[in-house]
């Protein structure tokens, strides 16, 4: 259970380096789901047999879990036997036909051009339909059944509604669109439009309304007596008379028509048109507010969602920009809506200093995207996600008192931004360490109000002070080019002075930086042996590399790889790369020879 959540940990600290190799053709996909807003982890425990995990097994992964989502929901587990992680794996592609029985009342019915019926169901039979059938239940739907888990936004809303407006739910729901091949009635007697009826369906899948199904289900665990009130309307939509390729695009219609957003109404806003005109006539931009269209190119202005996160940013309270990073969608709330951009047409926010707040933002993520390439773990992770709070400090140190005015020379302020930007993510990585521990998630902090605001308020308090930044050397692969040691030099001087590396092993090669898993491993595959490497215990050359059988120091040998590969020459921890499969890389099993050999030195 302790290599689960460490394994967890390494991947929310964007720590990949700390798996095998099977890993890198998952980053890309890894790094994008982590670096969304909120991102959401299912633990999947697959048990041999069908027995229940042992309580005190229960308890520990609740606790484990609790931990890491005492801010949000993030990490939930699900267990499985082996016929059940066999349907996980093959679920949605496995040829699973399933036939439904379903009960309206009000039932209506439509005949030309194709048949169809539609009215209102219980959500317990809903629920009953998610129980019996799960993810064979929406075979047909563009999301997968992964997409509609219960921890989703729109979810938590549809829930929200079943549980404390059950009434209303029918109101306030689109409903729910299936899909069949063949449609029966039940029972006798013929069909009598308005009246409550049956009907068995042949080959059913839920194509448009899947995320109602799954909250339903779990809005009836939580409250049965409530949510069994809760009714939603039901189209039903038989295939069998239709021409080919029908199914597929009601599937695509019922899923690509856009909600109406709460970002939407904002855009009728007189607040917002009057910003759109003061950006053209005061700056010559562009301010796009509609959703939908496109965004004008950067140096041509900006759209209304990337100015509310700015103002977000840069607002008095690191609180704002931490809800940001939570939910964008929480920046159209009424009371967020109106701290971000006043109250009537006409006030103070004009489109100097909107435009003023964006350019920041974009200067300050550009800096940290440029020192991401040479970060691992949690600097880097506090380079992803502590943009808006890196960008709520830096606007603090800033001269802003006349950000409003047409004249101000705001370019002399950005100038300044690269040099605010690395001190203040030196001093991020270490206050979260200091104040929540180096196990503690960078993500965690930039989500959360309050530590998002204790956090900017401490930075801000080392960067006034006048104290030097720390450099997140623990976190860089880059080493320094003024003829001093290397800390690559240093490790490979214990291992070899401790012998705790035989002769002989074969080392694999594990890219570190973001920049280096996107050009690395598609330059070994050409060449699989470029990715191995043989130690011998020898201080000045003590790789072996496999492309060409010369000895190399553990720093040179990385820095040819990364400059054949992607035309990069600087200097860099090379023993941060090399790995003992199931042991670690040289640099950390270094680390803890010197750890124990503190220890041995402390003992009386």
């Amino acid at each position: 259970m302790d290599r689960l959540f460490r394994g967890l940990d390494f991947l929310l600290n964007l720590e990949f380096s700390r798996f095998n190799n099977r890993i890198e053709r998952h980053v890309d996909a890894l790094e994008k789901a982590l670096d969304t807003g909120s991102p959401k982890v299912t633990l999947i425990l697959a048990l041999v047999t069908g027995t229940e995990l042992h309580p005190d097994i229960q308890s520990l992964l609740n606790h484990e879990v609790g931990k890491r989502n005492w801010a949000e929901e993030m990490v939930d587990y699900k267990v499985v036997d082996l016929r059940g992680l066999y349907r996980e794996i093959l679920g949605e592609h496995a040829d699973r036909s399933i036939t439904l029985e379903v009960s309206l009342d009000g039932v209506g019915k439509e005949t030309y051009p194709y048949t169809a019926y539609y009215g209102t169901a219980s959500a317990a039979e809903i629920t009953e339909w998610y129980e019996v059938h799960e993810r064979h239940l929406f075979t047909r739907n563009i999301r997968d059944v992964l997409d509609v888990s219960d921890v989703s936004d729109v979810n938590n809303r549809i829930r929200a509604t079943l549980l404390e407006q059950p009434e209303h739910f029918w109101y306030f729901s689109n409903g729910i669109t299936l899909l069949c091949d063949r449609v029966r009635k039940k029972g006798k007697g013929a069909f009598v439009p308005g009246t409550g009826a049956g009907f068995v369906l042949e080959g059913a899948s839920v194509v448009n309304g899947a995320q109602t199904v799954s909250a339903m289900h779990r809005a009836m665990q939580r409250n049965p007596v409530s949510t069994a009130l809760g009714r939603v309307l039901v189209r039903i939509i038989s295939l069998e008379d239709c021409p080919h390729g029908f199914g597929d695009q009601v599937t695509v219609s019922t899923n690509t028509q856009n909600p109406i957003e709460e970002r939407d109404f904002k855009s009728r806003d007189p607040i917002q048109i009057g910003l759109r005109d003061d950006f053209a006539l005061s700056l010559g931009r562009t301010y796009v507010i509609k959703r939908g269209e496109p965004d004008p190119d950067p140096g041509s202005g900006c759209s209304m969602t990337e100015a509310a996160v700015a103002l977000a940013a840069t607002h008095r309270s690191a609180e704002l920009g931490a809800l940001t990073k939570r939910d964008e969608a929480q920046l159209w709330e009424k009371e967020n809506y109106r701290e971000l951009f006043g109250k009537s047409p006409g006030g103070p926010l004009g489109a100097h200093r909107v435009w003023r707040c964006v350019e920041l933002l974009r200067t300050v993520r550009v800096t940290l995207d440029h020192q991401r390439n040479n970060l691992f773990g949690r600097a880097a992770s506090a380079a992803g996600h502590g943009d808006l709070l890196i960008t709520h400090v830096v606007f603090r140190l800033l001269d802003t008192e006349g950000i409003d005015e047409e004249n101000t020379d705001w370019a002399a302020q950005l100038s300044r931004v690269p040099e605010l930007v690395v001190r203040a993510l030196g001093w991020l990585v270490v206050t979260v360490d200091i104040r929540y521990g180096r196990k503690s998630h960078i993500l965690t902090t930039s989500h959360t109000p309050e530590r998002a605001r204790l956090v900017a308020r401490h930075i801000l308090e080392r960067m006034t002070s006048g104290d030097p930044a720390p450099d997140n050397a623990d976190y860089r692969v880059d080493e320094p080019s003024n003829g001093r040691r290397t800390r690559s030099t240093s490790a490979v001087n214990v291992l070899v002075r401790a012998r705790r590396i035989p002769d002989g092993p074969v080392l694999e090669f594990r890219p570190v930086t973001r920049m280096d898993r996107q050009h690395l491993p598609p330059w070994i595959a050409t060449a699989p042996d470029r990715g191995r490497a043989v130690w011998r215990n020898d201080t000045a050359r003590p790789l072996v590399w496999e492309a060409d059988g010369e000895a190399y120091a553990a720093g040179p040998l990385v820095r040819r790889m990364r400059g054949e590969a992607m035309d990069n020459h600087q200097q860099v921890q090379g023993t941060l790369y090399w790995h003992i499969p199931g042991e670690g890389s040289l640099y950390d099993i270094a680390k803890e020879l010197r750890a124990e050999d503190e220890l041995a030195a402390e003992e009386p």
